[in-house]
């Protein structure tokens, strides 16, 4: 008995021999990275009034009070301006070492962050500048919940575009334009109808999701995977069905995007652009003019829609504000006048595919006021044909079809 427990001990010793010290130290390192709890700093006292205020933004500025943008507008919070010193302890302790060498090197970096307030852990997008000279911050509240498309005052026409087994869509619109939050009610929609595999790819990770029928992987570039490039790399051998790929602002970006749609999985991304047909001239941007033909090939085939956003404020009690969708969907005619680069005449073919489900910007406008959702000045305000909405609340419906 002796010799055999000799033998077990000598068994382990020599496993525990077996491991690399250097090998070692990395997983000890790994393992404390994602057990790594921080302590309160001063700086979540101002995320929990902007919590508490309802804010959609937290703006910090040296010689300024801090300000939190509530119903779209900027207010001061009660207290004193933050001076040059002050701000820097405020600030520099939110980043980890990744954040602070980009924060370095570029003059600022973007992350995410979280705060518990009230024993609910809160989300923000964050991004960390210099001006002049001097340290700030601009955060983007993110809800605990993911609203549906009822709650968000989206078109029904939008479930359409989840319901897709591959393909491309875009979300498209300025920042602030209410993209984000647009795409998670998608693939929440998605993770209560299907049983799929949902990857998303960001930078940082904005919604968390709860899984209900899916199984669904976030990664955030920079925490979990070094970038996006070795992400997507890693995507293709992840199994998903469905995919978040974050913003197209290059060539890689699209370019890894559409091949993971032409190879069978359904991708969705955002992209800096007033509406949805000037989203194809967007896209072009990215790439030389010799390689149009083929990446306007590419989008006509792969893309399934295309939905541009603007965020109004409302006049309904307890709605702070409201989209204003255009949505195009990929028909035939779509993606004849793509193929052709009539890109021009896209506006006029999604007026005319309305018993489809597209719509423009005008008739948005005009089913929120006939809503009450918003009042007239607004819409007119950001109507991008103030003509053409006067004729509609006329109950004159403009089409022209002959230009086709």
């Amino acid at each position: 008995m002796a010799t055999v427990e000799a033998e077990q001990a000598t068994v382990q010793d020599s496993d525990k021999e077996a491991v690399d010290p250097s090998e070692q130290l990395l997983i000890d390192k790994f393992a404390a990275r994602l057990l790594h709890k921080r302590g309160e700093l001063e700086v979540d006292k101002l995320f929990r009034a902007l919590v508490k205020l309802e804010g959609s933004d937290l703006h910090l500025k040296v010689d300024r009070p801090p300000l939190v943008r509530v119903d779209g507008e900027l207010r001061p919070l009660n207290r004193g301006p933050i001076s040059a010193e002050e701000m820097v302890q405020l600030l520099v302790p939110m980043m980890n070492a990744r954040s602070r060498n980009i924060f370095e090197k570029d003059g600022g970096a973007d992350f995410a962050y979280t705060c518990d307030v009230d024993g609910t852990e809160w989300r923000f997008r964050i991004n960390m500048l210099t001006q002049l000279g001097k340290i700030g911050l601009v955060a983007r509240r993110i809800n605990n919940w993911i609203p549906d498309f009822e709650g968000l005052f989206l078109p029904a026409s939008v479930e359409r575009l989840c319901n897709y087994d591959q393909g491309m869509v875009l979300l498209a619109g300025v920042t602030g334009s209410g993209k984000s939050t647009t795409i998670a009610s998608m693939l929440n929609y998605v993770n209560r109808k299907y049983r799929k595999h949902i990857l998303t790819l960001e930078d940082p990770i904005e919604f968390v999701f709860t899984e209900e029928k899916c199984l669904i992987n976030q990664r955030e570039v920079g925490q979990d995977v070094i970038d996006f490039e070795v992400a997507m790399k890693h995507a293709v051998r992840e199994d998903p069905d469905v995919m978040l790929v974050g913003e197209m602002r290059d060539q890689e970006t699209f370019m890894t995007a559409i091949h993971a749609a032409e190879t069978g999985h359904l991708v969705y991304g955002t992209i800096h652009a007033s509406s949805a047909s000037s989203t194809i001239g967007r896209i072009l941007d990215l790439f030389p003019e010799e390689m149009h033909g083929a990446i306007r090939s590419a989008i006509a085939f792969n893309m399934k829609g295309i939905v541009s956003q603007k965020l109004l404020r409302s006049i309904r009690e307890g709605v702070s504000r409201v989209p204003t969708v255009e949505i195009m969907f990929f028909d035939s005619m779509i993606q004849k006048l793509i193929l052709k680069g009539e890109d021009h005449k896209l506006p006029d073919a999604i007026r005319i595919g309305a018993e489809t489900g597209m719509q423009d910007f005008t008739m948005s406008l005009k089913q929120l006021i006939d809503s009450e959702l918003i009042d007239r000045p607004t819409a007119f305000a950001v109507a991008p044909n103030q003509d053409a909405l006067k004729m509609a609340l006329k109950g004159i419906d403009v089409k022209a079809p002959g230009i086709l």
